[in-house]
Parts: structure tokens; sequence; C-alpha cells
């Protein structure tokens, strides 16, 4: 009796006890320079779950919940870490956690953990290797100073530019006025009354010439 239940023990197929597992694998290593992060969880799960929930964690002892996304045949959800910029998209395989806005401090090991929720029994992957985000710092940009010099060349260049322009005026306002006394003293001299020599006597003067009078000359004769 005992040998014929050892005998059906051997013959209960081995599936039944690997049947409800699920593995995930991730790569190692993910370098980050526009400060958006791309983290691919690839998983398999040979159970009968229909709903599911993935979620990523931070630290070497995951302590830090990132975000997650839950669901099943009809809808899925998803929230996100107040401290990070997060949402997670499912897949028939894997799961992807795209991750925005990421700076510095952020850098560290992040884990993939994906739980069959429903039906019974519950199920979740054991730990895996984790990836290490590493985000590099932002250059500084120097943009910033070039405007700053510029702006003061052109202040510069803006300015010797008035002042040739006010010397130019100046000068040319010195000139005109120089000019214009030159051709008042001129015209002065050009319009002085000519005076006609004495001895004149016969030709006749113009209307605005003096008139001499020789009455005073003639006055001995008879």
């Amino acid at each position: 009796m005992l040998l014929g239940i050892l005998v059906v023990l051997c013959f209960i197929p081995a599936a039944d006890v690997t049947e409800n597992k699920i593995l995930v694998a991730q790569h190692p290593l993910l370098i980050v320079a526009n400060k958006t992060a791309n983290l691919v969880c690839n998983y398999s799960y040979n159970g009968t779950g229909k709903e599911f929930r993935a979620s990523l964690h931070k630290g070497t002892d995951s302590a830090v919940e990132v975000c997650f996304i839950s669901w099943n045949k009809t809808k899925s959800s998803s929230n996100s870490n107040k401290e990070f910029n997060c949402q997670g998209t499912f897949y028939e395989d894997k799961v992807i956690f795209n991750l925005w806005n990421m700076n510095a401090n952020q850098t560290d090991i992040y884990f993939c953990k994906i739980e069959a929720m429903y039906p019974p029994p519950y199920v979740y992957n054991e730990k895996s290797n984790g990836t290490v985000i590493h985000v590099k710092e932002t250059p500084i940009q120097t943009q910033e100073p070039q405007s700053a010099i510029s702006y003061w060349v052109m202040v510069a260049v803006t300015g010797l530019l008035a002042f040739y322009s006010i010397l130019i005026t100046a000068i040319f306002i010195s000139y005109w006025q120089k000019s214009k006394k030159n051709r008042y003293h001129q015209s002065d001299y050009m319009n002085m009354t000519p005076r006609h020599p004495p001895y004149q006597k016969n030709k006749g003067y113009p209307p605005y010439a003096p008139t001499r009078d020789y009455t005073a000359y003639r006055s001995w004769q008879p």
C-alpha cells in the first residue's frame, strides 16, 4: 500500500510546483544625460493572474517607492511619488517606467517589483539585481556671460557713436556761426554809400549823394 502511494506521488507533474512564479530581468546600468530615463522591467509569469501591479523602488533596501501602475483586462491606474516625475506603461511581457526632470541626487539603484494580485494565490517576484541609474550633472550654461559681454559691447559702441555725433554737430555749428559772421561783415562793407570826389562838378549825382553848395564861392562877382 505504501509503495503504491509513493508511485502515485512520483507521477505528479512538476509544473504544479512552479506554476505561480514571476521572474524579472533589468539592465544593470542606465546613464542619464538629458534628465530623462526609460527603465525597462522584463518579466515572465506562467500563472493565471488577471490583476497585476508593477512598482519601481529606489535604494538598496527598496525603501522608497518611486511610482507604480496597476492593471487588469479593462483598465489601469498609476501614481507617482511627489519627489519624482514618473509614469509606468505595461505591456504583455514588460513594464516601462518613464522618469523625467531627474537630478544628480536621484542617482541610485532601482528595482522593479511585479505582483499578481488576483485571483489567489498572491505572487510577486524575487528581488532582481536592479538597475543603477546614473544621472549626470547638467553642464553650466555660458550663454548668460556671453549675453552680458555682448550687451556691454553694444553699449560702448553706441556711446562712441553718440560722442562722435555730438562732436561733429558741434564742429558744424561752430563753422556755420563763423561763416554767418563773415557774410555779415562783408555785406556791411559792400552796402556803404560811395562818396564822389569834389572835382566832378559837371557830372550828375545820384539822388542819394549830397549836393555841394557853390553859391558862397560866387559872391564876389558883379
